[in-house]
């Protein structure tokens, strides 16, 4: 490790409460002991105040609540940073090596009674993710730098209409992970607006030599929630779409991505959502198609048609 890594894990040691002799952090650190006896001399001429007690018990250890900074994490913190990174492992985070660096190294410089708590909170904690498609991570990679640098890139991006990818120009202004699946949102070029595009049908990313200046307070967020779920608090022309059913299935549609988010009314029986025409015969009846006879459309009777005629085309698919 670097001089300043290795001073950085002196604290540490030091922070655990348990004194420490020069030999076991020459040991840990895997240097010599007379670097480990610079680096003290060194914290203490910047101030730091260590305590050196000599005899059979002796060691270093830091003057009590000395250091009181937010990179000192009590356990509570410390369980929450590494359940945090395995979320973010099983959601495909382009950044894994640094992550396990830094997770090691938050273990490494626990005392002995910290790490066996932290154990005890690791070990039955799982996330179960889908498998992602590993090449996403370079593409991943690109994004957050030009996010980070606002430097454009160029993309060639297959749509899910199109089968031959076409060339682009964009400004990534956020990155969002939703729905198993990572996006940009960026300014593009070509159509000359504020777009989402999905990382994995990024068929090729390059940064070019062109900077751009990320709109002030903008949200890559509430971009992409506003134009994946918009707010019809107040428009005309909505219908009301009811459906009965078993409870765990009701409860299921209110909990859905798209269903949930215009849910009016729920009762034991009954679940209520207010929607657009369009959304109704377009997107709803494959929404529900899953959940066979669990639930039942009561209105509006429309819907059971058009349900019926997406039923029926499937079966057709299958018969030929």
């Amino acid at each position: 490790m670097a001089k300043n890594d290795n001073m950085l894990a002196i604290l540490w040691m030091l922070n655990s409460g348990v004194k420490i002799t020069a030999k076991q952090i020459a040991e840990k650190l895997e240097i010599n002991i007379r670097t480990v006896y610079r680096y003290i001399d060194a914290l203490c001429a910047s101030g730091v105040p260590i305590i050196s007690d000599t005899g059979h018990n002796g060691g270093y250890s830091l003057l009590n609540n000395f250091i009181r900074v937010p990179l000192f994490f009590d356990i509570e913190e410390q369980t929450a940073l590494l359940h945090a990174a395995i979320f973010a492992k099983e959601a495909g985070y382009p950044f894994n090596e640094a992550l396990n660096n830094a997770t090691s190294k938050l273990k490494m410089y626990s005392n002995q009674e910290q790490k066996s708590m932290l154990n005890r909170h690791l070990v039955g904690f799982e996330v179960i993710s889908r498998i992602g498609d590993p090449s996403i991570k370079p593409v991943l990679v690109e994004l957050e730098q030009a996010v980070a640098n606002e430097c454009s890139v160029e993309i060639e991006y297959r749509t899910g209409r199109e089968e031959q990818p076409k060339h682009r120009v964009i400004d990534p202004y956020g990155m969002v992970y939703w729905n198993n699946k990572w996006y940009t949102v960026a300014f593009c070029h070509l159509r000359n607006e504020i777009r989402s595009f999905r990382a994995e049908r990024i068929v090729r990313i390059m940064r070019i030599q062109m900077m751009f200046k990320r709109p002030e307070a903008f949200s890559a967020r509430e971009f992409f929630i506003k134009n994946l779920l918009p707010d019809l608090e107040g428009k005309e022309g909505l219908i009301s779409l009811i459906i009965g059913g078993r409870s765990e299935a009701l409860d299921d549609l209110c909990l859905h991505w798209f269903l949930g988010h215009h849910l009016k009314e729920r009762t034991s029986n009954q679940a209520v959502f207010l929607l657009e025409e369009k959304s109704i015969h377009t997107y709803v009846p494959y929404f529900l198609l899953p959940y066979g006879k669990s639930i039942q459309i009561i209105q509006p009777l429309s819907l059971k048609k058009k349900l019926i005629v997406v039923a029926s085309e499937l079966m057709e698919y299958y018969q030929d």
